[in-house]
């Protein structure tokens, strides 16, 4: 337990006046035990591109994986979301780093009580009729305790890791140094932009404040959705480290996957997702930027429970209509019109070789979305076709000299791979031609800035710049 765990006086109210000095110390421990863990690491890949040193890039990236989960905080989280992102890590670093989920060792009981009396002040107990000791959920940033209200209402109480603050801007200028030995190592993808994003949004994740915002804007964005489910928000009891919510009772998608012998429920479900990320995006121009296993579970009559709202992403209208634009260019093989949704996000220096290398791997992602037919989302190809154009891709990409995505594509890739995943882990067949144009019909690129900028400004929630 780190020495800002230390007990703290029973005032009733959060002591925050030493946090500068905590933040310093911790984030001087951090770097070490950051160092220790992953510059040995790093060292290897250094030594192996420069020295001749052998690696075994299979058991490197194991040892990463188990290196990052014993840590916990951003650089885990880190590590999930860029596990998801086509050649921004190793492949073999990718499969380590993606099974890093909500499964981290839990903190004990005595942080706990130490913890929430920080947050509620002391007597805290008494604003609850019962609190679980034992974590129901460990994450990268927080854990989860089960907890009943005054009111008989079960509840869910997610508690921010100690020294967090620290533990960000520690693991971010790591990270930095990890990019830099990656970019030596392969030129094909410059994480510059990548960097910046993640940084932004780890940042968002530590305030749990904003957080309680997101959930109130994904209730009013999908409260027209009957297969979605968000829970209530209990201001009262959070705070900027505290998140108190009603629970929401469901089962893990994998467990729904493996017992569900109807593809009438799969397919459902499946349904019920696309909308769960897609409606906020084409409506509202915002996406949920976190769809791993974790963030969500299923209810028994196929509903889904979204349960993380940490990593919300909000963007310019005008990247929304890109989006949309690059669906026609492909399905028209319109040239000009692809240019001009890349240059939308940010893309220069387009050339031709270039054109035809992002419009590579664009098909592979709206393949599903060109076929008006029922489908598996990685259509008749199977999973290995996407491993595929995704080495055509990087091998084209390092002989043009590589490429800088802009940093809204983070999220959108992570958001396209992680329900692709779950697609297929459903097994889902559907008709997601159909789907996608019930989404996008009647489109109107202003009328999706004034919906978004009223839902912001109502919420106390940053227009997006």
């Amino acid at each position: 337990m780190s020495q800002h765990d230390s007990e703290k006086p029973e005032t009733g109210h959060k002591d925050y006046s030493n946090e500068g000095d905590s933040r310093l110390s911790g984030r001087v421990r951090r770097y070490a035990k950051v160092g220790s863990s992953v510059g040995g690491l790093a060292a290897q890949v250094v030594g192996a591109r420069y020295l001749g040193i052998g690696l075994d890039r299979g058991k490197h990236s194991s040892d990463l994986k188990l290196a990052l989960g014993g840590l916990k905080g951003p650089l885990m989280k880190a590590a999930q979301i860029l596990a998801t992102i086509p050649d921004a890590l190793p492949r073999e670093y990718a499969e380590e780093l993606r099974q890093l989920q909500s499964n981290a060792p839990p903190m004990g009981w005595p942080f706990v009580k130490r913890r929430m009396r920080s947050e509620l002040g002391a007597g805290w107990e008494k604003q609850f009729k019962s609190f679980e000791h034992e974590a129901a959920a460990a994450a990268s940033l927080g854990q989860v305790h089960r907890a009943v209200h005054l009111d008989g209402r079960e509840l869910a109480c997610k508690l921010q890791y100690p020294d967090m603050l620290s533990a960000v801007e520690a693991d971010l200028q790591q990270l930095k140094i990890l990019f830099g030995i990656y970019r030596r190592y392969d030129r094909a993808i410059d994480p510059s932009n990548i960097y910046h994003e993640l940084a932004e949004r780890l940042r968002e994740e530590l305030d749990y404040e904003r957080e309680g915002r997101h959930m109130r804007l994904y209730q009013y964005l999908l409260r027209d959705e009957k297969g979605v489910q968000v829970a209530d928000l209990l201001p009262e009891l959070s705070t900027r480290r505290l998140l108190t919510m009603t629970w929401l009772e469901g089962q893990p998608l994998l467990d729904f996957a493996k017992q569900s012998k109807s593809a009438k429920q799969r397919n459902a479900v499946a349904m019920n997702m696309f909308r769960c990320w897609y409606v906020p995006f084409y409506y509202y121009g915002i996406i949920h930027g976190d769809p791993h296993l974790g963030n969500y579970t299923i209810r028994p009559d196929g509903k889904v429970n979204l349960l993380d709202f940490g990593c919300i992403r909000v963007f310019q209208p005008k990247f929304v209509k890109g989006v949309i634009n690059l669906y026609f260019a492909l399905e028209r093989d319109d040239p000009e019109l692809a240019v001009e949704a890349y240059r939308t996000w940010g893309f220069t220096s387009l050339s031709k070789d270039l054109l035809a290398a992002l419009n590579l791997w664009a098909a592979f992602l709206y393949a599903p979305l060109l076929e008006d037919r029922p489908q598996k989302i990685m259509g008749d190809n199977g999973s290995l076709y996407g491993a595929k154009v995704a080495g055509e891709v990087h091998k084209e990409l390092r002989r043009l000299g590589g490429v800088r995505p802009p940093r809204e594509f983070v999220l959108m890739d992570r958001a396209a791979i992680g329900l692709g995943s779950v697609f297929m882990h459903l097994d889902a067949e559907i008709n997601w031609h159909q789907m996608f144009h019930d989404l996008i019909r009647n489109f109107d690129v202003d009328a999706l800035e004034r919906r978004q900028t009223e839902v912001l400004e109502a919420l106390d929630l940053p227009l997006p710049t």
